[in-house]
């Protein structure tokens, strides 16, 4: 169907216009767009107007383009945090109206590694409490969480399996979760985790690897999360100073 008439550039109707399909539901998150050829007669302008309206959709996040498979139509994130927020994942859950739940994988104790050691600042930690458990939004497979604790800062009967880590550590341990230093990588498909997620092999997943640090500036616990890029979104408030 042709747009229609408006005194605005045409890619940016264009734009309207797919973004009007998606709201309305007649592009849905997946969808496969016609060919540029196609849709440009479709829409009834140019293909050099059509492309500029696609590149601007994508650099958006509305679209996602697959070299030699063609334009899709991208999921929109349900979930929306502030990283400069300290959330659990429960609470990030929840606070979008969500109920979390958790499917427990495993706990073992395994030797740190000097990896482990360096992220805890201490060539000291000999075992740490490994957790990995798969968040859920009502139910479903949203984040794959792995968190390390130092086996020498928890009591002999810790125990934990479920529901928010703050939580646990702050009940179980006395420990209290002060603020944490955080790296965001970008991944694509996880040849183990994706599938526990139901997350399709298009999608990316956000890897949130934080170390968290209690209120006497001790790291406590080391957290892996894996994220699903099209279920999460994090923003950040930068200031100027």
């Amino acid at each position: 169907m042709a747009l229609r008439p408006d005194t605005r550039p045409l890619y940016l109707l264009v734009i309207d216009k797919i973004k009007q399909d998606i709201e309305h539901g007649i592009l849905k998150p997946g969808n496969r767009l016609p060919s540029e050829f196609d849709l440009a007669k479709e829409l009834g302008v140019s293909r050099a107007t059509l492309r500029e309206a696609l590149r601007i959709l994508e650099d958006e996040n509305v679209i996602i383009r697959k070299h030699g498979v063609g334009t899709f139509i991208n999921a929109q994130p349900v979930f929306t945090s502030g990283i400069e927020e300290l959330y659990s994942i429960s609470q990030m859950i929840e606070k979008n109206g969500y109920q979390a739940g958790t499917i427990y994988v495993s706990t073992t104790h395994p030797s740190a590694t000097t990896d482990d050691k360096k992220g805890f600042h201490s060539d000291e930690v000999e075992r740490i409490v490994r957790i990995e458990r798969i968040r859920t939004a009502d139910d479903e497979p949203v984040v794959y969480c792995i968190d390390k604790i130092p086996e020498s800062v928890l009591p002999n009967d810790f125990n934990f399996q479920s529901g928010s880590i703050f939580v646990a550590l702050e009940e179980q341990a006395s420990i209290a979760i002060s603020y944490a230093i955080t790296e965001i990588v970008p991944i694509g498909y996880h040849e183990k985790i994706s599938p526990l997620l139901h997350s399709p092999p298009e999608s990316s997943l956000l890897v949130l690897k934080q170390i968290h640090y209690d209120v006497t500036d001790r790291p406590v616990l080391i957290s892996i999360n894996y994220f699903r890029a099209d279920k999460f979104r994090f923003q950040v408030l930068r200031k100027r100073k």
